[in-house]
């Protein structure tokens, strides 16, 4: 494979001198590596010219042969190392509470599977990646009335068909005393999205021109965005299994007119007990969060179901 690997770099390069460079080789070493190769095949594979070398007709045939051998030792190579390695899941996710309780099950049920972790804001970005195949599976949100463009191949399981959006706001909100807000109380103050997720921005704005309203928008991320509704500058929709935090009120909106469609993206067939997994992670969120678990009970929804 060593003598594969010098006739190609030759090949490639189009000189003894810088296939030597490449292999980390002296041109003369490299120079009695060509020789001794030849007299083993008899015959001449490269032309040495001043210019460089280029493959004899013998050379050629000889490299259409050794090229896919190198490339498939490359890959015996790199399978077995994984096989040393043990099962590998890919995990993607956009943001959620119920991440941590997901990846401690897995872990318990799978203890010998290295697991890596993606978390994006882009939706589609993570769809992309498992149907590249850099993902296993991807945890991701839909917002109502902004399909997500899902690549062809991909199957999607649905964990939640509609899952509100509640808004956060300051402590010293007056709406904050309600347990539930209505949208209408929220109009004189300024809103706070992140325009880099997906579909966001546009399901707000649809909401907002459904009830007559055009607040102010302020675009941000979300570290800033949070700094930005404790000090009371703004609010923002949120995903009902935040908090609690001290600072912070979470509450339902009155009629749910924001919502999003939670999926989980794989290839077709794969790794569906992953999925019950992580719904039982997200009904654990959910239910650790006294808003969202009320609005769960007053729905009567499915995920309370054991």
């Amino acid at each position: 494979m060593r003598h594969l690997r010098a006739l190609c770099a030759i090949a490639d390069a189009g000189s003894l001198h810088k296939a030597a460079r490449q292999l980390g080789v002296s041109q003369p070493s490299l120079t009695t590596q060509l020789r001794r190769i030849e007299r083993a095949l008899d015959g001449e594979l490269f032309l040495r010219e001043r210019t460089g070398c280029r493959p004899t007709p013998f050379g050629r045939s000889v490299l259409g042969r050794a090229r896919p051998l190198l490339a498939e030792m490359a890959a015996l190579v790199a399978e077995a190392r994984a096989l040393a390695r043990g099962p590998r899941l890919s995990i993607g996710s956009t943001a959620s509470r119920a991440i941590p309780g997901w990846l401690r099950r897995i872990h318990c049920r799978m203890p010998d599977t290295e697991t890596s972790l993606v978390v994006d804001v882009s939706a589609n970005a993570l769809l992309r990646m498992v149907a590249s195949g850099q993902l296993d599976v991807a945890f991701v949100h839909e917002v109502e009335g902004s399909p997500l463009r899902v690549p062809a191949g991909l199957e999607l399981r649905v964990l939640m068909e509609r899952e509100p959006q509640f808004v956060s706001m300051s402590r010293d909100h007056p709406a904050a005393r309600r347990p539930v807000v209505e949208l209408q109380d929220l109009a004189a103050d300024r809103w706070t999205v992140d325009p880099s997720v997906d579909g966001e921005w546009d399901g707000l704005r649809r909401v907002f021109a459904g009830a007559g309203l055009d607040p102010p928008v302020l675009h941000a991320d979300y570290h800033t965005a949070t700094s930005l509704i404790v000090s009371g500058e703004a609010v923002a929709p949120c995903q009902p299994t935040s908090g609690p935090r001290d600072d912070m009120a979470i509450r339902p909106l009155s009629g749910d007119p924001l919502a999003v469609r939670l999926l989980l993206a794989s290839r077709p067939g794969a790794h569906a007990e992953v999925f019950e997994d992580l719904r039982a992670a997200y009904r654990e969120a959910a239910l650790r969060t006294p808003p969202y678990r009320a609005w769960l009970h007053h729905h009567e929804s499915p995920l309370l179901a054991v």
